[in-house]
């Protein structure tokens, strides 16, 4: 018989690593010996302790660049080793050009080219795909224009069509370094979307959706920031009497209309989040009453019963401040949000507080501080880098 861990058969030994609670407790336990190293860092097994345990935010991305998750956030060892290993100033990119983050999945970045105010960008921009931890990257071919043309015509001078990139994130089955964009290309007529498979090597397009055929046009200003759950992308309404979401259902590229519940939410403050068991949750700031303070709220909507289709509030966060308090970030498992004092005015000139960076886990429904930072670009699109700890995080491109 076995007289050590290390000793036990490779698929019992499999099992009991699978069934460590946290990345950070199988990063320990893979420092311990060789043999176990060699199992937890084997691409198959990731692939499986990845299907059971959320990878942990670590940072988030902004204009600022990388902000790591400090003490006492449990995340801080591992952000810490995290930026020692990783170049998340992207240097080991072609530096003909600014490359911007425009979405972060599975330890990647999809990088968008900057052509700067003064440049005229083209209809869709030059993409690449990079794994900062291990300096490894793909530029994207270009969409060949006989599929643009297929589904644009010329546009005219006033009104340009942008793009819209999104990651998607890996399926169950995917391989380690397969990804997949999409580039939702907003054109004045239709919704033309464009999808690229690192497997293949070559965009396509996918069926136009006319706007004339949507309940809601997504290029609505008043829709700001997107979160992914169970295969399908929601955007927040930033109107205060608009109690909806757009969703888009990736696998049918199809639009439809979620309703929220009837809260007060505040105009910058909703998340869609996983809650289990195929359940949506929902995370939203709902404005003070009565001078009261603002509160975070947690929802869940019911997808079983007689009332399937409702929400349930779970849980209320008291945020103790009438400031600025605002979501800015949301994973499948995390909320980001910013809270601070309200600005007030020097003399004449108005000083701008430092803001409280604050993470919510899913699972443990718990306030915990990822930073603070300076005003700087908090306004600016911010992502968050959630994945294992470095020693546990195989290559992805």
């Amino acid at each position: 018989m076995a007289t050590t861990l290390t000793e036990l058969p490779g698929g019992l030994l499999t099992e009991i690593l699978l069934r460590l609670p946290a990345p950070e407790d199988l990063a320990r336990a893979s420092a311990a010996c060789p043999a176990i190293r060699r199992v937890a860092t084997d691409g198959a097994f990731l692939r499986r302790f990845r299907r059971l345990h959320a990878p942990r935010l670590l940072a988030f991305l902004d204009l600022d660049g990388f902000q790591p998750a400090l003490p006492p956030h449990p995340s801080a060892p591992a952000a810490r080793s995290l930026a020692r290993a990783a170049d998340f100033s992207f240097s080991f990119l072609p530096s003909h050009c600014r490359w911007v983050p425009m979405d972060v999945r599975d330890g990647r970045v999809l990088l968008g080219r900057d052509h700067g105010q003064d440049a005229r960008p083209p209809i869709c921009r030059e993409l690449a795909v990079c794994d900062p931890l291990h300096r490894r990257y793909v530029l994207l071919p270009p969409v060949p224009d006989a599929i643009v043309a297929s589904v644009e015509r010329p546009p005219p001078v006033r009104r340009r069509p942008f793009d819209e990139p999104l990651l998607l994130p890996l399926g169950d089955n995917d391989e380690g370094t397969a990804f997949t964009v999409v580039s939702m290309v907003h054109c004045e007529t239709k919704l033309a979307p464009f999808v690229f498979s690192s497997s293949t090597g070559q965009w396509r397009a996918a069926a136009p959706m006319l706007w004339s055929a949507m309940p809601v046009p997504p290029m609505d200003h008043t829709y700001l920031r997107r979160h992914h759950a169970y295969g399908c992308f929601y955007w927040e309404s930033t109107l205060i009497n608009r109690r909806e979401l757009l969703v888009l259902n990736i696998q049918r590229m199809e639009f439809s209309i979620a309703e929220l519940p009837p809260s007060g939410w505040g105009t910058l403050g909703v998340a869609i989040v996983e809650a289990g068991e195929g359940r949506l949750g929902l995370f939203g700031i709902r404005d003070g009453i009565a001078g009261g303070k603002p509160d975070l709220c947690y929802s869940v909507r019911r997808n079983k019963g007689k009332n399937s289709g409702q929400w349930q509030m779970v849980k209320t966060f008291s945020l103790g401040s009438d400031g600025l308090n605002y979501i800015k970030a949301a994973t499948e498992r995390y909320v980001l949000l910013i809270c601070s004092e309200a600005p007030r005015f020097v003399g004449l000139s108005m000083e701008m507080p430092e803001l409280e960076y604050i993470s919510v886990d899913v699972k443990k429904l718990q306030l915990e501080r990822v930073c603070v930072k300076p005003f700087g670009n908090s306004l600016s699109r911010t992502r968050i880098y959630a994945h294992f700890p470095p020693s546990l995080s195989s290559p992805t491109i």
